[in-house]
């Protein structure tokens, strides 16, 4: 039976690890340590892509799996102007292929969820086929965005995957239990018929958006070096509405102005088929 000195040593482990993603000690920043906030050096710029890049990489690889997937979207197109329908055409009675397939034929590259190559680090997000180059959008940050006034101390206890952007939104990206049922509740209340404003699909094992699980990149280590790093980036107003269902965000307010935000991972060198990727959970990596 193991001492209660061994336990307590284990809990200050564990806490030591888990209070960055704590809400409270996020938001008062407690210990004064840099390590608990994402910071720019002064002169220094949080942009390893330009956003007009990340857009144009979202876009194009959204549009890829909406005409993929046309068959079913005949709804949507309906209401669509014909501007817009006429950039579709329908391939006929084809099966849809995996979203894995209509990655790699896109960007070049697939990535999945497998167990870390980390002691003790659970999942982790490996690159499966083909190739990452640097300045790439490889993933996605998933979940609900909070503004730093609204509710969410409930949804952070015991949740390592709440993310602060540096103006102090917050992006909780758990999967399951509270975090889960508020996702789904916020999709519902801002769905319009057909026309849906986010992808409810990466709370499960298989998201239609494959980028959409980088609340599982892990934190890089004195052995394994950050291979991505977070881009915090506003979706324009401009961004195709009928693409929006590929958008693996949602706010937690339905009545907050201005673009909806959404967190990126950007790669920061060339990453090779079975690596796994690697970031830095607490500075801007530049």
């Amino acid at each position: 039976m193991p001492s209660s000195g061994s336990v307590f040593r284990a809990l200050l482990t564990r806490w030591k690890s888990y209070r960055y993603r704590f809400v409270p000690w996020v938001a008062l920043n407690l210990d004064r340590n840099r390590r608990t906030l994402r910071h720019v050096p002064s002169g220094g710029t949080d942009k390893m892509a330009a956003d007009a890049d990340v857009c144009y990489s979202l876009v194009t690889f959204f549009r890829a799996l909406f005409t993929c997937d046309i068959t079913q979207q005949q709804e949507l197109l309906s209401l669509l102007p014909a501007s817009t329908r006429s950039m579709y055409t329908t391939p006929g009675d084809q099966a849809t292929p995996p979203a894995d397939d209509i990655m790699y034929g896109c960007l070049g590259f697939t990535i999945d969820r497998r167990p870390s190559s980390l002691d003790a680090a659970g999942t982790g997000v490996f690159v499966c086929r083909g190739s990452v180059p640097r300045g790439a959008v490889v993933s996605m940050y998933p979940g609900v965005v909070y503004q730093n006034h609204e509710p969410i101390f409930f949804q952070s206890i015991g949740n390592p995957f709440i993310f602060r952007c540096l103006d102090g939104i917050l992006i909780d990206g758990n999967d399951k239990g509270i975090s889960k049922s508020v996702y789904r509740s916020c999709s519902r209340r801002d769905q319009l018929g057909p026309l849906k404003m986010c992808d409810c699909s990466w709370l499960t094992s298989a998201p239609l958006n494959p980028m959409a699980v980088g609340q599982y990149v892990n934190n890089c280590s004195n052995d394994c070096a950050a291979n991505v790093c977070y881009q915090e980036f506003d979706v324009p107003d401009s961004f195709p509405v009928e693409l929006r269902q590929y958008i693996p965000n949602i706010r937690y307010s339905h009545d907050v102005e201005g673009p909806l935000r959404c967190v990126v991972l950007v790669a920061l060198r060339d990453i090779h088929c079975g690596e796994e990727l690697f970031s830095n959970y607490f500075t801007i990596v530049q």
